[in-house]
């Protein structure tokens, strides 16, 4: 501890104890002098604080070599050898090399200027003429590109077109489904009025009903002539399913792996499915040797005999009747029926869970008879109790009505109607509104009759736009395709004008107020013709998220 005086007023001093700190590191040594007559060193000042160490870094920051620059001296040499010789008395220089240069116009810088504002609208009017050009070349060829574009949509559209109506003209040369039949029947229907006017039209008296005669005659024989080709279709279709359900049964089980691969399982179940599979095509097989007849035939036997029951003993005596005949030389012909017998009944065979348990999952008819009464409605038509899904409800109707078979034998007796078309238009529209993946929910409730009454009565069967009256060229879209599709958010166009209308943000700026306003009047008819679909929709949105909250 020190002790100093400091000055407090003008004559009065005050002792202070001064705490000094003594350094704990050496003191770098800063500068100072020496006095020369005491000897005494006072050092220059330095703060009391350690200093922070730099980390060290590993590299060299500073270098003398860096902050020095180092000069050298050099002599060089021109690469033209010059001077300033000239010819005198005894010297030659030539002057082959030489150049005479004289003096040019004198021009002021405003000329100078000018002059290369010249050049440059030069420069700028070839410049234009090449943009022009190449502006104008790529132009044609966009032309070009489109006009080829068009001609190729245009051959595209035709031979769809064409496709279309080879296909449709092939479904009624070799019709096998119901539309196919549908198809027929209209164009019977179609031929039978255009006959009948120009009956009436033509003949009077009893030359007309005698006309009117022959004709209800030669379509009797038109209707006999389709209902056996139906016959012969619905057989073939029968083998078809027969066969496909069987393949059902024989397929492996199969499941999508992480990186998208797709794994097969062959269980016992399957296995045993294809087994039978193959029994079974093999004695549906026809104009096969004597012997692999009996080989088949004696393989169903020892399958079948696995499960002794009244089923699997008739077969087996069927069996043995046939290879019986078959030994006593009997005529294929007469052989068929007892073969028919064997396949049908190897077939409910095949199709009972306790011999084949693959079947179990595919069957419609439950094994619990009691299960049958939960979801079962009465057709009053045909007096037969099927599921719900045989019932086609249209919208407009109270009451679950007549089945679908019904219907369509109402139809091919009366109104001879083709949905074809109708269907098309429908199942475009539902995949369409799937597309957009916003729960969708009014276009599945909305069935044929629905869609053809909307197309008929309120489009008129023709487009909003253009009026065109080919439905293979129309489709159903939204009106504002930010709501969901319903009978009065819908427009009728062709497929060019959708994809155009489906693109568009604002339809006030876009279509006229009249064509708005027409287009609202048929929204309002809709809407009132399909009064039940927004309580049904609701009710469907209702149940939907009462499941997902589940």
């Amino acid at each position: 501890y020190f002790g100093t005086s400091i000055l407090t007023g003008s004559n009065s001093f005050q002792e202070v104890v001064v705490k000094v700190e003594r350094p704990t590191y050496n003191k770098p040594f800063l500068g100072g002098f020496r006095n020369v007559s005491t000897g005494v060193e006072f050092h220059n000042a330095g703060s009391q604080t350690k200093p922070k160490k730099r980390p060290d870094k590993g590299i060299q920051l500073f270098c003398r070599g860096t902050q020095t620059a180092v000069e050298k001296n050099t002599r060089q040499q021109t690469r033209n050898t010059t001077s300033t010789q000239m010819t005198k008395t005894g010297l030659y220089v030539s002057n082959m090399t030489d150049k005479l240069i004289t003096p040019g116009k004198y021009f002021t810088a405003e000329e100078y200027h000018k002059h290369r504002v010249e050049a440059v609208i030069v420069i700028q009017k070839y410049f234009r003429r090449w943009h022009a050009a190449y502006l104008v070349q790529n132009l044609k060829e966009q032309r070009r590109l489109r006009l080829a574009q068009e001609a190729q949509e245009e051959l595209q559209k035709k031979w769809e077109k064409e496709e279309k109506l080879r296909r449709e003209y092939e479904k009624k040369l070799n019709p096998k489904t119901r539309e196919d039949f549908e198809l027929l029947y209209h164009d019977l229907q179609l031929w039978m009025q255009e006959e009948t006017e120009r009956i009436n039209r033509t003949l009077t008296g009893a030359k007309r009903k005698a006309a009117l005669y022959a004709l209800l005659e030669e379509e009797t024989e038109l209707i006999a002539c389709i209902g056996m080709h139906k016959l012969s279709a619905n057989l073939e279709n029968q083998k078809k399913a027969i066969l496909h359900f069987l393949g059902k049964c024989a397929q492996p089980r199969r499941w999508k792996a992480f990186d998208g691969k797709i794994t097969e399982m062959d269980t016992q179940n399957s296995l045993r499915g294809k087994e039978l599979l193959e029994i079974y095509r093999s004695i549906n097989l026809k104009d096969i040797p004597k012997d692999e007849r009996i080989s088949v035939l004696l393989t169903l036997k020892w399958t079948v005999k696995e499960h002794e029951c009244k089923l699997t003993q008739e077969i087996v005596a069927l069996i043995d009747r046939e290879i019986d005949l078959m030994s006593r030389d009997v005529k294929e012909c007469n052989l068929e029926g007892l073969r028919k017998r064997i396949c049908t009944l190897f077939l409910q065979y095949i199709k009972t869970p306790e011999f084949n348990p693959q079947v179990a999952g595919l069957i419609k008819v439950p094994q619990d008879p009691l299960t049958l009464y939960k979801n079962i409605y009465f057709c009053h038509s045909c007096e037969k109790y099927l599921p719900p899904s045989e019932f086609p409800i249209p919208a407009s109707s109270h009451t679950i009505g007549r089945c679908r078979s019904c219907y369509q034998l109402d139809n091919e007796a009366r109104k001879r109607e083709a949905y074809f078309k109708y269907r098309l238009i429908l199942e475009n529209l539902r995949k369409s509104e799937v597309d957009y993946q916003d729960d969708s929910k009014i276009v599945f409730l909305v069935q044929l009759p629905d869609m053809q009454y909307l197309i008929e009565n309120i489009w008129n069967c023709q487009s909003a736009l253009s009026a065109c009256s080919d439905l293979y060229e129309l489709v159903m879209v939204r009106w504002d395709k930010q709501h969901e599709w319903s009978p009065w958010n819908t427009i009728l166009l062709t497929k060019e004008e959708a994809d155009a209308h489906l693109k568009l943000h604002n339809l006030q700026k876009t279509y006229e107020a009249p064509f708005i306003y027409k287009i609202e009047q048929k929204h309002i008819r809709a809407k009132n013709y399909f009064a039940r679909i927004p309580a049904m929709a609701s009710f469907l949105h209702r149940s939907n998220n009462q499941s997902n909250a589940n």
